[in-house]
């Protein structure tokens, strides 16, 4: 990092409140470990967090790899999609229609996160969605919904109808698109991705086997959200997220800058 970009980066933390600055640490951490995993696009989806206590939020800087996202180049917007920072960075109109749409509605959300990897982009494309056959399913089943793909989301007018689908659930596949995680916290909806995505993986796996798939049964389905707090320990998301930035920090430090 040169002197310049390290005043530039000094100056947004300076200009905005502690609790805004974790947020966009916490953000460009996700951008930096959905890199890492192998679930970015080049730099066509994205992840936006809101800012506590109002109803702002952050998303990327349009056209920079999500390894290069730090907590100073986040894009804060409103939301009818106005910069409330200058910024030298454009945003995602496909991204600014998603995000807002959910933002808008649930006000419970920090947090949400959509990707097209391959798995998940191929599992919105079976008609019979999430199958109960893994371990991750039970945890995706517990919180799930389905939005039918409609194009490009650049219709403001689509919003409505995927606020509907969503409704009061915590992960979405967006049908022949890919995949939504929203989370209280950042590290909640990136936890919720990590087993939604490796729930997709699984299932491609086991369909390409051939064999006759097992089921999981219906009364292990219901209990999925009571055996997810005994193995936290009710900790949730927090039980891996401190480990995740320490592998974040040897692997590809910088994002808190």
């Amino acid at each position: 990092m040169n002197a310049v970009q390290a005043m530039q980066d000094l100056d947004v933390k300076s200009q905005v409140s502690a609790e805004e600055w974790q947020t966009r640490v916490d953000l460009a951490a996700c951008y930096r470990l959905i890199a890492m995993y192998g679930w970015d696009d080049v730099v066509f989806t994205h992840v936006s967090a809101k800012i506590p206590g109002t109803e702002h939020f952050l998303i990327n800087p349009y056209g920079l790899m999500f390894e290069e996202i730090t907590a100073s180049n986040l894009v804060k917007i409103d939301l009818e999609g106005n910069k409330l920072m200058e910024s030298p960075y454009d945003i995602n109109p496909a991204g600014f229609t998603i995000h807002s749409a959910v933002h808008e509605v649930r006000h419970d959300v920090e947090c949400v996160l959509h990707t097209h990897t391959a798995a998940g982009v191929g599992v919105s494309a079976q008609k019979a969605g999430i199958l109960p056959i893994s371990q991750q399913s039970i945890f995706v089943l517990s919180s799930l919904s389905y939005h039918d793909y409609e194009g490009v989301a650049l219709n403001d007018e689509e919003k409505a109808r995927l606020q509907a689908d969503l409704g009061r659930t915590n992960a979405m596949v967006l049908r022949n698109h890919g995949l939504m995680t929203c989370g209280k916290s950042v590290s909640e909806a990136f936890l919720g991705m990590y087993t939604l995505q490796r729930c997709c993986e699984i299932q491609v796996n086991a369909q390409a086997g051939g064999s006759e798939l097992l089921t999981i049964p219906q009364a292990i389905l219901d209990g999925a959200r009571e055996s997810m707090r005994k193995v936290t320990r009710g900790a949730g998301s927090g039980i891996a997220w401190p480990a995740l930035l320490r592998k974040l920090q040897r692997v590809n430090p910088g994002f808190d800058a």
